[in-house]
């Protein structure tokens, strides 16, 4: 069994814990409300766990709210925008 690795972002204002396991790697993790910017590394499957988030994703002028049990993708080597109102909850999957 390995560690499980904890990352914090944008002042703790992100936070989430790292896991791998049979599914592949993966983060859980949660984003208190605020306007964030990320980058993928590899695709990256997000799903909301708890509340929302208004995703504008790559090469997109239009943002998209996604709601508690709705999943978002983005390719690798891209970046996207996220504007929370509430406390989030998300999943991470990345391949």
């Amino acid at each position: 069994m390995s560690a499980l690795a904890v990352n914090s972002y944008f002042d703790d204002r992100v936070k989430s814990i790292a896991l791998e396991n049979a599914e592949g790697s993966s983060t859980v993790g949660v984003m208190t409300v605020g306007e964030y910017a990320f980058g993928t590394v590899k695709r990256e499957y997000m799903t909301v766990v708890s509340g929302a988030l208004k995703v504008r994703l790559p090469n997109s002028s239009d943002w998209q709210i996604f709601e508690k049990g709705q999943t978002f993708i983005v390719e690798a080597n891209q970046s996207f925008d996220v504007i929370v109102t509430e406390t989030t909850a998300y999943l991470c999957r990345y391949e």
